[in-house]
């Protein structure tokens, strides 16, 4: 469920909360759009800009393809000046070639995080969970020891990721991967392994542990199971019905494309499958997602994200008052790749190039599927997906550099 990470052989969301990836279509008629996008949907384009941006983005998928050995690339667009486009490259299945789609379906990692922070952000609304109150007031007992008191971390630091609590995905990764890539975790258990970890160095720090105990609290509070609170309050609702929670099940329902991840496996055939590493990919489409739970184990679609993100930020979801809220941010990890990125309540905030900032999130998970979630300035929304995590630098410079070409196209530019 990590968030992002410029190495592929990590296991789920990395510390780099900025670095995304695959997922954020629009379907622009089932929400209402903001002040600002109706007034910019009036524009219209030049003639040729929108084939312009078309081959800008496909440019870049073309690169992230064949360059950088990532074997599916899509992604869909919605903007106020050109609709709904998609542009994909590769393929979505490396046994049976069926080419990449942006309607598949596919795992999300840590785009999961913003529908949980938003159902936390509910209830807070509603009265119900106080965002600067400590941990401690609604799982007693349960953060303490080895440097850790739940005491002294609020409901707002676990969002934010300034809890100062590790990762237990750094607890689960030294082990042989088949001793817990198919086995069930208990969100309790998940906690508890991170409370033998000592507490990490940096004031901000990545971690779905603050995720796996926000939903625990969103159960103290309404007596319900999380899934089934965010299911109520934010899935069906909005009518994704492509969104749904896998549970044990290690396989993805529907049209889906495959994930993979460099892990040569006895039998594996070097000259085959492989990425701009030479290691030979493996499929790591079937994985058992508790280790996310509601930090990163939804699976979803690109339309689904675009439809979710565009309800949350034209105010479908929440007040006015308490999407600020969310958007109060805190400075990131200071990445190499990510320079000026900050962090609110599961939300990512990046500077775009031709001005102002996307919001979202984005997701890797440890088979390999990497998703992102990206609204900007002006309205316009960016879903991508991938089917191996990028595994150098230059790939996941690539990558980023995506994202700003879809919500940075040639008109916007020179505008």
């Amino acid at each position: 469920m990590r968030h992002g990470q410029s190495r592929a052989n990590r296991p789920l969301l990395t510390r780099a909360a900025v670095l995304a990836a695959a997922t954020a279509l629009l379907a622009s008629a089932s929400v209402p759009a903001s002040a600002h996008t109706a007034r910019t949907a009036r524009h219209t384009a030049p003639p040729g800009h929108c084939a312009a941006a078309r081959d800008a983005l496909g440019a870049r998928l073309d690169t992230l393809a064949r360059r950088d050995g990532i074997p599916g690339v899509a992604a869909e667009v919605t903007g106020p000046d050109c609709g709904r486009w998609t542009v994909a490259r590769g393929v979505a299945d490396l046994d049976t070639g069926r080419p990449m789609s942006a309607g598949d379906r596919l795992r999300i990692g840590s785009v999961t995080k913003t529908f949980t922070a938003t159902v936390v952000v509910q209830l807070a609304a509603e009265g119900r969970i106080a965002l600067d109150a400590p941990v401690e007031r609604y799982l007693p007992g349960l953060i303490r020891g080895n440097g850790h008191d739940g005491r002294r971390i609020t409901v707002r630091q676990l969002l934010q990721h300034t809890s100062g609590l590790p990762d237990h995905v750094d607890a689960i990764a030294g082990q042989p991967l088949d001793q817990w890539r198919l086995r069930h975790y208990e969100p309790r258990e998940l906690v508890a392994l991170a409370l033998t970890l000592p507490p990490p160095e940096p004031a901000w720090s990545y971690s779905t542990t603050n995720y796996v105990l926000a939903g625990l609290i969103v159960e103290q509070v309404t007596g319900h199971r999380v899934e089934a609170e965010i299911d109520r309050r934010v899935v069906r609702p909005l009518g994704l019905r492509d969104t749904y929670w896998p549970g044990d099940r290690t396989g993805i329902r529907g049209p889906h494309s495959h994930s993979y991840f460099p892990a040569p496996e006895p039998g594996d055939d070097p000259a085959t499958g492989t990425g701009d590493t030479g290691t030979p990919l493996r499929d790591g489409t079937a994985w058992n997602m508790t280790i996310g739970g509601v930090g990163g184990a939804l699976v979803s679609t690109p339309a689904d994200l675009d439809r979710f993100y565009r309800a949350l930020f034209g105010g479908r979801l929440l007040p006015a008052r308490w999407l600020a809220e969310m958007k109060r941010t805190v400075p990131a990890d200071p990445q190499r790749l990510w320079p000026g990125a900050r962090y609110g309540l599961g939300l990512i905030s990046s500077p775009l190039s031709c001005g102002g900032r996307w919001w979202g999130h984005g997701g890797t998970v440890p088979g390999g599927h990497r998703a992102l979630g990206a609204t900007g300035p002006d309205g316009s929304t960016v879903a991508l997906a991938l089917t191996k995590v990028p595994d150098t630098d230059r790939a996941e410079e690539e990558f980023l550099a995506a994202v700003d070409t879809a919500l940075c196209h040639p008109y916007k530019e020179s505008r």
